[in-house]
């Protein structure tokens, strides 16, 4: 079975338990193929984002003979997540609706050495031509209450089909690795569970990600500290 039809599959599981039988028919034979075509162009979308990172850490890499990205991951939210998503924001199910309000459809997560890194990647993708940043939300300066630190950007990007250019957005979200090590396992000791509702774990977690935060700290003076005495050396030669 294909990924397209094991998330139609999840997604007409879903529609039937929210939406009367009638109504899911006339949904589904609407927007069944629709709806295909419509994830072909955000995972497009995702695969141009992702050669953009790549280029970048492929040119500082010439540069300054260092790779200031670790890994780059991707994915495209799930039928049921998207469902889901409108459900609880009151939104009825259309693609119209779909490419309207939900902006981190397809995802990509860039995962960077240091916080500088963060940033300076972020400024170098966003003073690209073709990319236009709808949106931006700062969790490193300013964290979520539970200690969540992430930079996120909404880009909206071209993708160029065989006879019209068409314009996606993606959510793009930097990461160091302690960041990214804190939000997984954060993810997963919280699902299903909410870590407000239990004091010690929230507390716990958040006490995590400030330790995260501190070694994202030192380990920058040590990279800042390494530069200083590569200076030297190379002075001393």
């Amino acid at each position: 079975m294909s990924d397209n039809e094991r998330e139609m599959n999840a997604l007409e599981k879903l529609l039937y338990a929210s939406l009367p039988r009638e109504e899911v028919r006339d949904w589904i034979h609407a927007y069944s193929s629709p709806y295909q075509e419509l994830m072909a162009y955000y995972r497009c979308a995702m695969m141009q984002v992702v050669t953009k990172f790549n280029v970048l850490n492929e040119e500082f890499s010439l540069s300054y003979d260092r790779n200031p990205i670790e890994s780059i991951k991707s994915r495209l939210k799930s039928p049921m997540s998207i469902l889901e998503k409108l459900e609880r924001r009151g939104l009825k199910p259309s693609l119209e609706t779909v490419e309207e309000h939900i902006n981190d459809i397809a995802g990509v997560r860039v995962i960077c050495s240091y916080v500088s890194d963060i940033y300076m990647l972020a400024d170098a993708f966003s003073r690209q031509d073709d990319v236009h940043v709808l949106l931006v939300k700062d969790y490193i300066r300013q964290p979520k209450e539970n200690g969540y630190r992430s930079y996120h950007q909404i880009a909206q990007i071209p993708i160029f089909l065989h006879d019209q250019k068409k314009f996606m957005k993606v959510e793009v979200q930097f990461r160091t690795i302690s960041m990214d090590w804190w939000a997984s396992l954060e993810h997963n000791i919280s699902y299903k569970k909410s870590p407000e509702s239990h004091p010690e774990m929230f507390r716990e977690l958040r006490e995590c990600a400030d330790i995260g935060a501190s070694l994202d700290e030192r380990m920058a003076r040590l990279q800042l500290l390494r530069a200083s005495l590569d200076g030297k050396d190379t002075a001393a030669h």
